[in-house]
């Protein structure tokens, strides 16, 4: 009877295993496995200091129910499996109303189909309909969905109707601060990782444009982020890129709506400035380069602040080192 288990089946069985706190359950679940591997009854019952006629019941139960029910019987009570139908209720449910905990879901199911799950069960039962234990993904409070899409669908427009020389730019300025931050990441039990630090909270102003159909960045460091400064980015784009119309996508940052701004765009004529919606950060895909930036420099220690400076602009003057990454990173997706 070896090998009578398919590949999916065996990765099941050793996830359910790896989980599994009941050691019965558990021993039903290595029972099956080592059979599969050629093992016979006498061989696997001494393995599992168990006797052969309980090998045997576990081989039948197996074959009666299959690998969701030799994984889900155990944690059940009286009143047995979802149907299909509830589990398809459950799915609804559960990607409209969100659970902090796995037993708040069990509570659901047992009040409204009454059904009695484990919590371990009831785990099992939402990896094998599709959910996944992730934080949840925030957005400004304030943020208006409706006129995000409004502004989607002219991003779209404005994408289409372009000629072939113009480009499209996502602006926006970033602030990396010269001292380092601690982080997390995976530490041997006991021991502390350190990481130097400054004593100063200087930081960098840097502006900067994003354009993604020639993945071409361009970043200027400046002593503040305000009106002058985004005059010099335009003038730096416009140096870059000889032909077409350069179309900046921008906050609602005061300095972007200054007059002095407005009035300096009159004598330059390729330039236009389109506005991305009040708090939607989201929408803008270079605070995902600023992102990326910031999770490479995390833990680099630099004593003097024009190290750090130099190192920082060295970063984006050579940003292509990174073109893999970026690759899916910057997609164009709002």
């Amino acid at each position: 009877m070896q090998g009578f288990l398919t590949e999916e089946q065996i990765k099941i069985l050793r996830e359910a295993h790896y989980s599994c706190r009941l050691r019965k359950s558990a021993d039903r679940i290595k029972a099956i496995l080592l059979l599969n591997d050629g093992f016979s009854y006498a061989q696997v019952a001494k393995i599992l200091m168990l006797d052969s006629i309980t090998i045997r019941r576990y081989e039948k139960q197996f074959e009666s129910v299959g690998v969701y029910g030799l994984i889900e019987c155990r944690y059940l009570g009286s009143h047995g499996t979802l149907t299909k139908m509830q589990e398809m209720g459950l799915i609804t449910h559960l990607r409209n109303h969100t659970y902090h905990t796995v037993k708040e879901i069990v509570i659901y199911a047992q009040k409204h189909y009454r059904k009695s799950y484990s919590i371990e069960g009831m785990t099992h039962l939402l990896h094998r309909i599709g959910f996944v234990y992730k934080k949840t993904k925030q957005v400004p409070g304030k943020v208006h969905l409706g006129k995000q899409e409004e502004f989607k669908k002219k991003y779209e427009l404005l994408k289409q109707s372009k000629k072939k020389n113009d480009r499209i730019y996502f602006v926006d300025a970033t602030h990396p601060q010269h001292n380092n931050m601690p982080f997390y990441g995976w530490i041997y039990k006991g021991e502390t990782k350190t990481i130097k630090a400054n004593t100063g909270r200087r930081r960098l102003n840097l502006n900067g444009a994003l354009n993604l159909e020639d993945m071409a960045i361009t970043v200027l460091s400046e002593k503040t982020i305000d009106t002058e400064a985004m005059k010099r980015l335009v003038i730096e784009i416009e140096r870059k890129q000889t032909k077409g119309k350069i179309h900046l996508l921008t906050d609602n940052a005061s300095y972007n709506h200054s007059y002095q701004l407005q009035n300096f765009l009159k004598n330059h004529k390729r330039v236009h400035i389109t506005y991305f919606p009040a708090y939607s950060p989201n929408l803008n895909i270079i605070e995902r380069l600023w992102k990326f930036f910031h999770t490479k420099h995390r833990d680099k220690y630099f004593e003097k602040f024009k190290e750090f400076e130099k190192e920082v602009l060295y970063f984006f003057k050579h940003i292509h080192r990174y073109d893999a990454e970026l690759k899916t990173l910057l997609t164009d997706s709002l």
